[in-house]
This record gives structure tokens, C-alpha cells and sequence, in this order.
């Protein structure tokens, strides 16, 4: 596969107008690591053609193959623990005082490989066993991501013995997981059932996903210029109830945005509430 220079300056403006990635300069490598199976398959020598095709054939399917290709990742449950610890601990019961007799709305944005959002399930569930009967009208987990190939799996709630070793205790993989089979185990019906995979962008309008109690968009703003990403957490702003929650990764932080958002401290961790 050949990647020059110019070859991938085109694709990295078709990337960031696709789904608003913006690649380094000397992301070469993850490019071909990403594309080099495609490419071969479809007889495509170089980037620069990859993206011909693509501008020639824009119903061919080949674009959602690429963008799928390009933005996939693993994930890990209970990721950095203190997200999910504060969600039972503070978020939930604040929740429960301050809107009596709702639903709690979460979106788990850019989930992945589905560990954020069926975590997220699990945390509700662990506050449910020790707080009966408060969480009256339960809850919703709305998860999007980009890839229409991801989430299809993510449906389904089943992994294998690589994924499941990825921060789940044997507590939680005995309480929460089915058996399918040697080295494969499928989320239960209680925790699948909380949440509702859509395929989604960041780029466009929120409008469709109704308002939100709390948002995780956890480590992925840090592939977007400076202006997507701004532009990204208005727009969440947009989504969230007043006094709702955001949630970024352990290593984000929200500036610029005073009038939308205030931290709060949780030790361990920071979350945001909107204003």
C-alpha cells in the first residue's frame, strides 16, 4: 500500500470531513495497519485512489467500510473505575432527590465496543441491589457510535475470553454474564435490555436523541481539532438537562466553556455540570 505524502493529505481531509477525525502527521503507520486488508481486497493501490474511488462510488459502501476500519477501538470495562463509582455514589442519588418519579436518560457517546455502556447498566444495577425501590421509573441507556459493524456486534452483548479479560472481576463476569460456549460469554437480558444501540455521528445534529440526565464521552474528543471538539461539547450542552452531568476521559478537560459547564470535584476524578 502506498502512502505518500499527498496520497495521505487527501485522505486525511476526507477522514475529518467524514467524522471529523483529524490524523497527525505521522499516523502513516496506523493508517496502513487500519486500511492494508481493505485496500488489498478491493485491488487499491494507494490512498489517493482509495479516496477517488470513494468521491466516484459514493453509494459503492466502500466509505462506510473505511470509516468503520478507522474508527474502531477496543475498550475496557469499569474504564478508570471512578466514572461508574461516582455515578452510584453521587450522581444517582442526586438524580433520584432532584427529579422524583422520572426515568434517568444516559448517553454513552462513541461506545465502542459496547464495555462503557453495558458498565454503565452494570453500576445502575450494583446502586438498584443496595438502594431498592429507589430507582422507580429506572433507566436508559441510549449508545452510539460510528460503526454500523461495531454495533451490530455490540448487539448482540456477547464476547470472548480476550475482551472479557479487559477489567472485569470474576464477580462481576459470574453476576452479570451467561456461558455461550468455550471462551465466550453473553451480557444477561437485564443489563442488554437497558440499553439501545444507534449508529450516529458526532458531526451531525443531536436534536433526534432527546434530552439527556447524563452524558459519557469519554476519550474520544481527543481525536478532533480544537474547533470540532468545542463545537462537540455546545452540542452536548444542548442534549443535557439542567444540573446534568458530563462525563469525560481521565486524561480530557473541558476549557473555554465557562458559561456552559462548571467542574466538580469528585476525588478521585473530575465530572462537569451543566449550567
Amino acid at each position: 500500500m502506498s502512502t505518500g505524502n499527498l496520497d495521505f493529505e487527501q485522505f486525511r481531509v476526507f477522514l475529518e470531513k467524514a467524522c471529523g477525525i483529524l490524523l497527525g502527521e505521522n499516523k502513516q503507520y496506523l493508517v496502513s495497519s487500519r486500511l492494508n486488508k481493505l485496500m488489498e481486497q478491493q485491488g487499491i493501490k494507494s490512498l489517493g485512489e482509495l479516496v477517488q474511488r470513494i468521491q466516484t462510488q459514493p453509494r459503492g459502501g466502500l466509505r462506510e467500510q473505511v470509516v468503520d476500519a478507522m474508527t474502531t477501538n477496543e475498550t475496557l470495562w469499569f474504564r478508570d473505575t471512578y466514572p461508574f463509582e461516582v455515578l452510584k455514589n453521587k450522581v444517582i442519588p442526586e438524580f433520584i432527590k432532584n427529579n422524583p418519579g422520572q426515568r434517568l436518560r444516559i448517553w454513552s457517546a462513541a461506545c465502542s465496543s459496547g464495555q462503557e455502556p453495558y458498565s454503565i447498566s452494570m453500576a445502575i444495577d450494583e446502586f438498584e441491589r443496595t438502594n431498592l425501590g429507589q430507582l422507580k421509573m429506572g433507566a436508559q441507556i441510549v449508545a452510539t457510535d460510528l460503526s454500523g459493524a461495531m454495533l451490530n456486534n455490540c448487539k448482540t452483548g456477547e464476547y470472548d475470553s480476550l475482551a472479557i479479560a479487559r477489567g472485569l472481576s470474576q464477580e462481576r463476569l459470574q453476576r452479570y454474564f451467561d456461558t455461550k460456549g468455550p471462551g465466550r460469554w453473553a451480557i444477561k437480558p437485564p443489563i442488554r435490555s437497558r440499553v439501545e444501540f444507534r449508529s450516529y455521528n458526532l458531526l451531525d445534529s443531536y436534536a433526534p436523541l432527546g434530552k439527556f440526565d447524563i452524558v459519557f464521552c469519554r476519550n474520544v474528543l481527543i481525536y478532533f481539532s480544537a474547533q470540532v471538539k468545542k463545537d462537540i461539547l455546545m452540542r452536548i450542552h444542548g442534549t443535557l438537562k439542567p444540573g446534568g452531568y458530563l462525563f469525560l476521559g481521565a486524561s480530557e478537560a473541558l476549557n473555554g466553556l465557562p458559561d456552559h459547564y462548571q467542574m466538580v470535584q469528585c476525588s478521585p476524578g473530575i465530572i462537569y455540570q451543566a449550567k
